[in-house]
């Protein structure tokens, strides 16, 4: 039994090492992958939900690579930064100009002066620049008179 067993291990390592060293009919091993990230985020444009969900983190043996994570959190983080303040600028202009419009209505909504303002009367009782009435037409004081006189 003890040489069946140390005959089978033979069998086994040197199939193993038949396997490594590329004594199979399928040639050598293939090389391992590399160990980085295979797709970089964009460099060109901003990142997009398509960039972030399409990462895929190479493993270690405890995890992911740190320099990749951290690479990958500080770009996402600078890009999303940006993004706030970008809207900040945003509403703040946006907040001014709604500010103005809502001045401008005020402004509009105040009515005007009910009456024009009155021109001033001349001693006599006729406007002073000898102008007309509510119409436009001059008349003439004798012409008042002479209409009491014929009614009375």
């Amino acid at each position: 039994m003890f040489w069946f067993l140390l005959i089978a291990l033979v069998a086994v390592v040197g199939a193993v090492t038949l396997a490594v060293i590329g004594g199979t009919e399928r040639g050598p091993l293939p090389e391992a992958p590399q160990d980085r990230l295979d797709v970089p985020l964009p460099a060109d444009r901003p990142l997009g939900r398509a960039d972030i969900e399409a990462v895929r983190l190479p493993m270690t043996l405890r995890g992911y690579r740190m320099a990749d994570v951290d690479d990958i959190l500080g770009r996402v983080g600078a890009e999303l930064a940006e993004r706030d303040a970008r809207i900040a600028e945003l509403e703040a202009s946006l907040a001014g100009a709604q500010a103005a419009r809502q001045s401008a209505a005020r402004h509009a909504a105040t009515p005007p002066p009910a009456h024009p303002p009155a021109e001033p009367m001349a001693p006599d009782g006729s406007a002073s620049n000898g102008s007309a009435g509510s119409n436009g037409s001059a008349a003439p004081a004798e012409t008042e008179d002479e209409d009491e006189g014929e009614g009375a």
